[in-house]
């Protein structure tokens, strides 16, 4: 079998999909894909594309090495998602090419089903309440929630009692039992970051992600000193040699690459694995698309430290365009109670 030819589609709300076909008329599929960047990774992929036509689709794990190593610059978000999405391709290719799940050719799924959990938005604490209350009676057991606007590296008060509050509404409104995870993209320096996770504390929390920017991450010691919250902290790395000082400071609980941009199933296999090693969990960042988030549950099934899944089914910016209305077997992602299946169909398992 050869590849003979891949070609990109940008598509809304701010997707790129890859196809990859072969002389045997099999095609795979992939998502590579920066959010707000996907011309320019589109452009990667198609640099790439020079070295994959005419070769054997099933080398996957040469490939990767090939596609990592073969330039004097390598890594960062850009190279990595065009890596993701052919190497996503490619395990396609090969499970459909052998019938059978990319699980079951990475050793076998150790969970039938996944816990997830929805985003919740608003702009004001009772919306915000409101929506998690929602979310709730469909069936979620977990949400997330922005955990505050831009904070100056040392704000005022007002601004923490704002982020606080936000947090007791929900927690008072849903009840004790149900995981609240609070996004803080980054958008609070070390100074504020640590006294927000202190006040954050007693609202038991899911975890608090990116307290600071990753680049920031020695502060990560500081903060977690001041609560017991789990920290979560990986969607801006983009490979096992980020993830590697992360996992060896010790201060983070839980890793969330992105299996659009942390090099694929090859790569992301790999950092669950050096998570695992060293008692972090693994919850997979994914914001994306249907073959995204396909990618992450085949991960998710082999991997023995994931214990939730980020999702995008019904999110704000999805509501023209979701995640459903690109594939014809839509009964792929079956959600019930809070947990969505592990797809069976060959390859991703999306049509």
């Amino acid at each position: 079998m050869k590849i003979t030819k891949l070609t990109t589609y940008i598509v809304p709300p701010r997707w790129l999909f890859l196809k990859v076909e072969t002389d045997e008329g099999i095609v795979g599929w992939g998502e590579p894909v920066v959010e707000g960047r996907a011309l320019t990774v589109e452009a990667a992929v198609h640099e790439l594309s020079d070295y994959l036509v005419g070769k054997d689709p099933l080398l996957i794990e040469d490939h990767w090495q090939v596609m990592y190593r073969g330039g004097f610059y390598r890594g960062g978000s850009v190279h990595m998602s065009a890596i993701a999405g052919i190497d996503q391709a490619l395990w396609d290719i090969k499970g459909k090419a052998y019938g059978q799940p990319i699980h079951a050719l990475l050793g076998g799924q150790v969970r039938d089903k996944i816990k997830v959990y929805s985003w919740i938005g608003g702009d004001r604490p009772a919306d915000v309440a409101n929506n998690a209350r929602e979310v709730v009676a469909r069936g979620f057991k977990a949400i997330k929630l922005n955990g505050c606007e831009e904070m100056q590296i040392v704000d005022s008060w007002d601004k923490v009692e704002k982020a606080v509050e936000t947090v007791a509404i929900i927690r008072e409104a849903i009840g004790p039992h149900v995981g609240i995870g609070v996004d803080f993209h980054g958008r609070v320096h070390r100074p504020m970051a640590k006294v927000l996770a202190k006040e954050l504390q007693p609202y038991n929390l899911m975890f608090i992600e990116e307290p600071v920017l990753s680049e920031n991450r020695e502060a990560l010691k500081e903060i977690a000193n001041h609560c017991s919250t789990p920290i979560a902290l990986g969607e801006r790395l983009y490979s096992r040699w980020d993830f590697k000082s992360v996992l060896s400071d010790g201060y983070v609980d839980i890793l969330q690459p992105d299996l659009s941009h942390a090099g694929g199933i090859t790569e992301c296999r790999k950092i669950a694995a050096m998570a695992e090693a060293y008692d972090v969990a693994l919850a997979p960042h994914c914001p994306l698309g249907p073959i995204a988030l396909a990618a992450c549950l085949q991960v998710d099934a082999v991997s023995y430290n994931a214990f939730i899944q980020e999702q995008s089914l019904g999110i704000h910016y999805n509501k023209a365009n979701d995640i459903l209305d690109y594939i014809s077997n839509k009964e792929v992602f079956h959600y019930a109670d809070g947990f969505v299946s592990i797809p069976q169909g060959p390859g991703l398992g999306v049509e």
